[in-house]
């Protein structure tokens, strides 16, 4: 053994006899001294180790907090979801009534048929609707919706049909002005993005006695409109040095169309000359 080991040995051996000599009451000393000593310690210890506890507790409930968050939010997402879908099938409501009402009230013999399609690009042209040949749809017909016209067919299909709107330049109408002697004919007028196109009504004499908000209705010449169907309402008189042009508002809410109504073949005139401009 070497003789640093053995001097360690014999010192600890020397402090254990040591110790054993001491009495009941030096030995409480001793360890209240060393309690008194380590005391602040423990307490210390106490405290960081409730600190920790109570900072794991905090960390634990912010993630239950955080999951409950984001189902929370799901929730909400889900239900904007069914909100909206909600109002869209309100909107279809109200707008089927007022179709099923108009068609109670017209005095036409007309089909009813949703609008399937419409393309961005000829919003104010063309849209497509779910009847056609198989339903005794057929080209040249007039379409009806609540205000008024629509359009007229312009290809049918077996199943389907494209409508040509009023809003597009190719569509003319033979028209007069409620309340006067005036006859024009009207068609689309190209607009700015964004915004519902007006129709231009032309042809008007150089005087014509009409205003802004006078009704503009179908004459029946031409043999594919019925007379006295309500196209629209003038927003502005052009005077003119040979002949009045007017500024006229589709009487028809076309940028929402979702149902429109086909007048029979037998509801139509027969063709006759144009009036002359």
């Amino acid at each position: 053994m070497k003789p640093l080991t053995l001097f360690a040995l014999l010192i600890f051996l020397s402090a254990g006899t040591w110790v054993l000599t001491w009495s009941p009451m030096t030995v409480r000393k001793v360890q209240e001294t060393y309690y008194k000593a380590i005391g602040p310690f423990l307490q210390s210890g106490s405290k960081i180790e409730k600190f920790s506890r109570d900072f794991v507790r905090e960390v634990e409930h912010s993630e239950n907090l955080q999951r409950k968050l984001e189902a929370i939010q799901a929730d909400y997402g889900e239900l904007k979801i069914i909100e909206g879908r909600f109002r869209e099938l309100e909107r279809e409501n109200v707008q089927l009534n007022q179709a099923l009402g108009f068609q109670k009230r017209t005095t036409f013999d007309v089909k009813a048929a949703k609008v399937i399609k419409r393309q961005p690009s000829t919003w104010w042209d063309t849209l497509t609707i779910n009847q056609g040949e198989k339903s005794d749809v057929g080209t040249q017909l007039t379409v009806l919706a609540e205000g008024g016209l629509v359009g007229r067919v312009d290809q049918a299909f077996e199943d389907i049909s494209n409508i040509i709107l009023v809003t597009d330049e190719s569509c003319q109408v033979s028209v007069y002005v409620e309340g006067s002697p005036e006859k024009g004919i009207l068609s689309g007028e190209p607009g700015e993005y964004g915004t519902t196109p007006l129709l231009r009504l032309r042809y008007l004499s150089r005087n014509a006695a009409i205003q802004k908000g006078m009704k503009v209705f179908t004459t029946g010449r031409g043999g594919i409109f019925p007379p006295d169907i309500q196209v629209g309402t003038i927003t502005e008189v052009i005077p003119g040095s040979y002949e009045s042009e007017a500024m006229v508002k589709p009487s028809v809410d076309l940028q929402n169309l979702s149902v429109v109504f086909v007048l029979a073949g037998d509801d139509t005139v027969e063709q006759v000359e144009d009036p002359e401009p």
